[in-house]
């Protein structure tokens, strides 16, 4: 029977000689959505491809790429986003021409499994990859807690080597706001980046975070934009990784948060 089976085999690669070469062709490069293709770049550790309208990780579990659901309010962007949905929203690297536009919130969209996956879903999970460096050491010489999942730390280290030439901004660097931290965004039940070590707030006293600015957490409330945090410092961080918060219609001009696939 083998032997009958072998020789059905090579008749039918001899007749039709193209059949058998398309069994195991690796999938095109461009079947893979774009913001998939930049996530599998950004986290190499962790994402190990995409496929099946899922993404893949190197644990051998997967995520939903697209759920389907189209058109969705910008409230649900925020409570219930596919992977897809974090890429809906172009993040403007660089300085901003002009305040953002009404619900304007690159990255504000998170799948949050997907950090969840990659950080820790509990903070004891979190605690585990955490370490200490020190933030700016000539102006500051402050100890921050940030996860070293995905080389975060490293990323920040450099950051801090650079800002620590720029004593003319050392109120907004010293006084450092916050960085790992368990907790849900204020008013939501949605977990804050903060939660998973890969987020920086700097010095408050500089900063300016839409809910202060209308004293409520209502989405829809109609906000002013303000900032007054210099652009060589946003310059720097987007440098390594970490979009700035100021750059939403919801801003948080305090607020840095990795997000490489964004950039």
């Amino acid at each position: 029977m083998t032997i009958a089976i072998t020789l059905f085999l090579h008749i039918l690669s001899a007749v039709y000689p193209h059949h058998t070469e398309k069994i195991n062709v690796a999938p095109r490069a461009d079947t893979i959505p774009a913001g998939a293709a930049k996530l599998i770049k950004s986290y190499p550790d962790v994402v190990a491809g995409f496929a099946d309208n899922h993404l893949l990780f190197k644990d051998h579990s997967r995520l939903l790429w697209n759920d389907g659901i189209s058109n969705k309010s910008p409230e649900e962007l925020l409570a219930n986003p596919d992977l897809e949905d974090m890429f809906l929203q172009v993040y403007p690297k660089g300085t901003l021409p002009s305040p953002p536009a009404k619900n304007a919130d690159p990255g504000r969209t998170r799948n949050e499994p997907f950090f969840t996956k990659m950080y820790g879903a509990s903070a004891a999970e979190v605690r585990k990859n955490l370490t200490s460096i020190t933030w700016c050491p000539d102006l500051v010489g402050q100890q921050i807690m940030v996860t070293k999942v995905n080389g975060v730390d490293k990323q920040l280290m450099q950051i801090s080597k650079e800002l620590d030439k720029h004593p003319e901004w050392k109120d907004y660097l010293r006084n450092i706001g916050g960085t790992f931290a368990w907790r849900d965004i204020n008013g939501t039940n949605r977990h804050s980046m903060h939660s998973f070590g890969m987020t920086i707030d700097i010095n408050t006293k500089y900063t300016d975070y839409w809910q202060w600015s209308c004293r409520c957490t209502n989405e829809q409330a109609r906000v002013v934009y303000k900032n007054r945090i210099p652009q060589g410092i946003v310059d720097i961080f987007e440098k390594y990784g970490f979009i700035w918060g100021g750059k939403w219609y919801h801003f948080d001009t305090m607020h840095f948060e990795y997000r490489p696939e964004l950039l």
